[in-house]
């Protein structure tokens, strides 16, 4: 990976001529997204991000920090936050916005660490992958969890952008799971590797946070098929 959605970033922070990223999936054209909006602060977040952090307590740890604008919010709040990302670029740019600890680390890399809330935000079942994935996801995150711990993740039913037959069914993939989808981010004229990323229905998380002797209730829903989730032992 050539790291271009942390570089944005990065370049954000230090002034280093930073321009739109493009996304594209699977299902989807080219989207240009700015990268201010990874800085934004807690007035600015959706509702559901705000209502995460309203509800994190004790250590906690922040999963895909990306620009570390919830582990500020966190930390200026007093918590003792360890936020970690892939992206070294990332972390590099919370560094300079003053977060404390960091690190860069896949969450399955993980180890002798327990939390009280675990947070995984900006649409966290992405880091699942894929669906087949997401029972190794949460096996780890519950292993990390502290006694009466809770995981705070939100995600998407993108099943509204697919398109409607006349019989009102919806043409969805015949192979896999809708949610699976292919991401190509481009950044001054250069292009990343493709990577999975996994939006995930309510109703199938809750499915799979079950058959692992997870618990999980819907906190809150978005304005556009999003919602926020708690999972807990």
């Amino acid at each position: 990976m050539k790291d271009l959605f942390g570089l944005a970033i990065l370049d954000f922070q230090t002034n280093n001529a930073p321009e739109d990223i493009i996304t594209e999936t699977s299902i989807s054209e080219a989207d240009q997204m700015s990268i201010s909006y990874l800085f934004r602060n807690f007035k600015k977040m959706p509702k559901l991000e705000q209502k995460a952090l309203q509800l994190c307590k004790g250590k906690i740890l922040d999963v895909g920090c990306g620009a570390g604008s919830h582990s500020l919010y966190l930390q200026e709040k007093g918590f003792d936050v360890k936020a970690i990302d892939i992206s070294k670029n990332a972390i590099k740019t919370c560094q300079l916005r003053g977060l404390k600890n960091t690190s860069v680390q896949n969450i399955l890399d993980l180890k002798n660490d327990k939390f009280d809330t675990i947070l995984l935000l900006m649409n966290g079942t992405g880091i699942f992958e894929t669906l087949s994935k997401t029972s190794k996801y949460l096996k780890k995150l519950k292993s990390l969890l502290s006694p009466n711990g809770q995981i705070l993740i939100d995600s998407s039913d993108i099943i509204y952008m697919y398109d409607e037959n006349q019989d009102g069914s919806i043409s969805i993939p015949a192979n896999g799971y809708y949610g699976e989808l292919t991401f190509t981010i481009q950044y001054k004229n250069e292009l990343e590797k493709p990577f999975p990323w996994l939006f995930l229905d309510f109703n199938t998380l809750q499915n799979i946070a079950f058959a692992n002797n997870i618990k999980c209730e819907l906190i809150q829903e978005g304005e556009h098929y999003d919602y926020l989730a708690k999972l807990f032992l």
